[in-house]
C-alpha cells in the first residue's frame, strides 16, 4: 500500500460548529479540528475568543488527502457553504471571531485563494464584494473538547437543526459527488 500524502487547509467561516459539520462529510478528508487562529494570544480559550478582544477566529483545521479532494475544491465548497461577503458576521454570530478567512500555508495556497476570489467576484457570483481575509497561518489552537465534532453529538440541538442543517442540506445538493 502507498503512503498517503495528507495536506492541511485552514478556513474561518464563522462557528466552526458549521464549518466543521460541513467539511467532516467529504471525500478525501480525513479530520477536521475546530480552533482558534490569527490572534495576539496564547493558549486562548472560548471565553476569551467570545469577546472579539483576542483578534483569533473561529477556524477548522482539515486534514485532506489530495488525491481524492483538491484544496480548490476545498475552497469552492468553503465558498459555497456560508456568507464570504459580510465582515466580521455569519447570520446572528457577529464578531472578529466569526469573520470570513482563509489561513494558508504556504505561496500555492495563497495564490489559488486569491484566484478563487478574484474569479467570484470577477463573475458576479455574490450580490456583494467578497471580504474574506487571507493571511498567512500562525499557531492553531484546538478548541475545547466539547466543541469537537459538535453537529454530530448534537445534532438535535436548535442550533444544529436552524443554522447547521440548511448547510449541509446545500451541501448535499450541490456537491453530492465530493459526500462520503
Amino acid at each position: 500500500m502507498g503512503k498517503i500524502n495528507l495536506e492541511t487547509a485552514v478556513f474561518a467561516g464563522g462557528c466552526f460548529w458549521c464549518t466543521e459539520a460541513v467539511f467532516q462529510r467529504l471525500k478525501g478528508v480525513s479530520k477536521v479540528i475546530s480552533g482558534y487562529t490569527g490572534g495576539t494570544i496564547k493558549n486562548p480559550a472560548y471565553r476569551e475568543i467570545t469577546t472579539g478582544r483576542t483578534g483569533h477566529a473561529e477556524a477548522i483545521k482539515i486534514e485532506f488527502d489530495p488525491e481524492f479532494i483538491s484544496f480548490t475544491e476545498l475552497l469552492e465548497i468553503f465558498f459555497a457553504t456560508h456568507d464570504p461577503t459580510t465582515l466580521n458576521r455569519q447570520g446572528a454570530d457577529r464578531g472578529t471571531q466569526y469573520r470570513s478567512a482563509i489561513f494558508y500555508q504556504n505561496d500555492e495556497q495563497q495564490r489559488l485563494a486569491k484566484e478563487m476570489i478574484d474569479f467570484l467576484d470577477s463573475e458576479g457570483v455574490f450580490e456583494s464584494p467578497i471580504v474574506t481575509e487571507v493571511s498567512p497561518l500562525g499557531a492553531f489552537y484546538n478548541a475545547e473538547d466539547y466543541h469537537q465534532n459538535y453537529y454530530n453529538l448534537n445534532s438535535e440541538q436548535g442550533y444544529c437543526q436552524f443554522v447547521i442543517n440548511p448547510k449541509l442540506s446545500k451541501l448535499q445538493n450541490t456537491f453530492k459527488s465530493k459526500l462520503k
